[in-house]
């Protein structure tokens, strides 16, 4: 899993590729004249090393403790500079942020047509990219050389820049406060979680309308629409109204497909939208479209335009392999999915420096839902307990809650009388101290302390009578969230029925299969 705590220098330097390594040895060759400098030999030694040992970079003695602090420094900028020269020419802002220099540098030689003739360009280019921020940059400057130097370029150049000014200082302001409302609403996710009581959802709903209340949609461009969705989907992810997310985030990923530049030019808006779409309709339990998106997801990502560097490969994993993992729990076909379960195990290593620890939790949720739904309870508590004994989660106590009540049924059904009580208490434990605690939880624990106590053969009316219950509660509005982390009632009918989970699962799945 990532650790935070490791210095940023070494870090820096174990995610270098091969090439980029090459590539910087090359630039810091030129900028001395022996290629055994004092940063080139830092370079090396953390390069070689697994972990960082200030003690191993002392003993070879490059370097006084003194020292080490300003060198470091001086070889993290570096290796920044380096990776900057060597940016893919395909990076559309790294080219309009070149351009600007370049009219920076002949602005400041006193060559203004040049300067101009370069910040024309630039502007006509991100404008049609979509990048309004550094086109409205271009427009301020464009003013400050128009306005101090009698340039004479064309007539009425001044009504033409106040009006551009003008416009695109409209919509960059549109976008900022949709974007701050999107923030907003994921901070009150945080803190709060979701909604549940209709005091709450009509909280959300006032705050909401509130600030999109004077909003035109109809003048919205691309970032404009990208934001209003990415609004819209954040509250109705808070109100818990499904079909709201599904309805937003499909706008989102068609938006994009529609502006398929924008695919290439935005990937992690693009690869964020692809998996809010999917976890909506996950939500849905819609197989059919989950199938079909997942699919194109891939597709996408295997697109040669495709950028691809440490951050999108870290995410097209994390999006791609949830929802593989996903699909497979919804349709029931655990036994199908366990070839994935090494493949995520795998990949976790490879981008460890790159998840943070809840993602990596939710993977193992995920792979103990799978080994549960094969019967497999020992392996399936094995990656409950490394969500139930990580110290360091403080986010997403529902993760922790149902890993506590899925290892609870997991030594249920292993018939670990004794565990079975030792998990009881400590899951009550942690329950008293819960924030976001529902009746599902509660009802849960309830069942399976009293299963114990229960005759043999009145267990089997037991749980008719918790199915019954679970049915009533899957109605509620702010309960039903619940089922889609532990699918409680299929455990329930497998036992009345005497059938594996993952048999009645398919089932169900064929049956409201869309």
């Amino acid at each position: 899993m990532a650790n935070h705590q490791k210095d940023f220098l070494f870090v820096l330097i174990k995610s270098l590729s091969k090439s980029e390594k090459r590539q910087f040895k090359i630039f810091a060759s030129r900028l001395e004249t022996s290629s055994n400098t004092k940063f080139i030999e830092l370079f090396n030694i953390l390069d070689k090393s697994e972990s960082y040992d200030e003690k191993l970079i002392l003993k070879s003695g490059i370097i006084k403790k003194v020292q080490l602090s300003n060198l470091k420094s001086y070889l993290y900028k570096q290796i920044l500079v380096s990776i900057r020269l060597n940016i893919p020419s395909q990076n559309i802002r790294y080219q309009l942020r070149e351009q600007i220099d370049f009219a920076t540098i002949l602005y400041n030689k006193g060559l203004y047509k040049q300067s101009l003739k370069i910040l024309d360009k630039t502007k006509t280019q991100a404008i049609e990219n979509d990048e309004k921020l550094m086109a409205y940059e271009i427009v301020e400057f464009e003013k400050l050389i128009e306005s101090q130097y009698i340039t004479r370029s064309i007539q009425g150049r001044a009504d033409e820049l106040v009006i551009q000014a003008k416009e695109l200082n409209y919509q960059n302001t549109i976008s900022s406060k949709l974007s701050n409302l999107s923030l907003q609403l994921y901070g009150i996710m945080l803190k709060t979680g979701y909604v549940k009581s209709d005091e709450e959802y009509n909280y959300i709903d006032d705050y909401f309308n509130k600030h999109i209340s004077k909003l035109d949609e109809n003048k919205f461009g691309f970032r404009e629409k990208y934001w209003f969705y990415n609004a819209n989907l954040w509250r109705s992810f808070l109100v818990q109204d499904f079909l709201g997310s599904y309805k937003f985030a499909s706008k989102w990923v068609t938006l994009f497909y529609d502006n398929s530049n924008m695919i290439f030019l935005n990937p992690v808006f693009f690869l964020k939208g692809n998996n809010y779409l999917l976890e909506s309709l996950y939500m849905l339990k819609y197989q059919t479209k989950f199938k079909k998106y997942l699919t194109l997801l891939e597709e996408t990502i295997k697109d040669p335009r495709f950028p691809i560097n440490d951050n999108i490969a870290s995410l097209a994993f994390l999006y791609v392999y949830n929802n593989k993992l996903n699909y497979h729990i919804m349709e029931g076909t655990f036994a199908e999915s366990e070839y994935l379960i090494p493949e995520v195990l795998n990949k976790l290593k490879i981008h460890n420096e790159h998840l943070d620890e809840h993602h990596e939790m939710l993977f193992f949720y995920k792979i103990a839902s799978i080994y549960f739904g094969i019967e497999k309870y020992n392996e399936s508590i094995f990656y409950l307990e490394k969500i139930i004994n990580n110290k360091n989660l403080s986010m997403r106590e529902d993760l922790m809650c149902f890993a506590r009540i899925l290892c609870l049924i997991a030594h249920y059904e292993l018939g670990k009388d004794y565990y079975l009580e030792s998990q009881l208490k400590n899951t009550y434990k942690f329950l008293i101290k819960m924030n976001d605690l529902h009746e599902v939880q509660k009802e849960i624990i309830r069942f399976l302390k009293n299963l114990n106590s229960i005759y043999p053969s009145d267990i089997k009316k037991e749980f008719v009578k918790m199915k019954e219950r679970f049915i009533e509660l899957e109605q509620n509005t702010y309960e039903k969230r619940a089922f889609l982390y532990l699918d409680i009632i299929s455990w329930l009918e497998s036992k009345i029925e005497n059938r594996k989970i993952s048999d009645i699962i398919k089932e169900k799945a064929k049956l409201s299969n869309r």
